[in-house]
């Protein structure tokens, strides 16, 4: 006889069902994937490079719209990225922050000004108390790692050619009774690094 328990083998969905399972959850905008508790299929062969690239078996997804599918159903669980539908959720690889930001613009100016970063995949990100921004220094080098807050726990790096931009919108701040070099934006200073530590 069969236990009918065993016989309920979980199959690890596809690429294509995942990017179904999108489709139809995400057509009123983005998915609420923080309220879905699917099982666990395991791990899919997906990986999201350090600079944004998302690969499928190896294999870079050219497709800028699957991409932007997929990232919509991107969560993080712990220590772990998974892409999550109402039926199935499955790891993936995330090299660095699952997004890169590409881009800003600015209004104002000061303490008032508000820094928009854009992403790869067309998310827009106000700087602030909601999408604070990080930097991570490292131990050798003291270069940093720039990071803002997209959403539910997801971050996105911030490019290179962002960052210089950036930093010419720094300021020197009294912070937490230490001199900062950092940024305002959304009313908040976000410090990078000790003002008598710049070069």
């Amino acid at each position: 006889m069969t236990n009918p328990e065993r016989s309920q083998k979980i199959v690890k969905p596809s690429a294509d069902t995942l990017a179904q399972a999108a489709r139809t959850a995400g057509k009123s905008g983005l998915p609420p994937v923080h309220l879905w508790n699917p099982p666990d299929c395991g791990d899919i062969d997906i990986r999201i490079a350090r600079d944004g690239t998302w690969f499928y078996l190896g294999t870079p997804i050219g497709r800028p719209a699957l991409v932007r599918l997929f990232s919509t159903i991107l969560r993080r669980d712990a220590d772990r990225y998974v892409l999550v539908t109402p039926v199935e959720k499955v790891g993936i690889v995330v090299e660095d922050a699952p997004f890169v930001a590409v881009d800003f613009t600015v209004q104002g100016g000061g303490r008032d000004q508000i820094v928009t970063f854009e992403t790869n995949v067309g998310d827009l990100s106000d700087a602030g108390g909601e999408h604070p921004l990080r930097f991570d220094l490292d131990s050798l080098t003291r270069e940093p790692s720039p990071y803002i807050h997209i959403r539910g726990g997801l971050e996105a790096l911030i490019d290179r050619k962002s960052f210089y931009r950036l930093v010419n919108l720094c300021v020197n701040q009294r912070f937490e009774n230490t001199e900062w070099f950092g940024i305002w934006s959304g009313g908040k200073f976000f410090p990078i690094c000790p003002s008598n530590e710049l070069p």
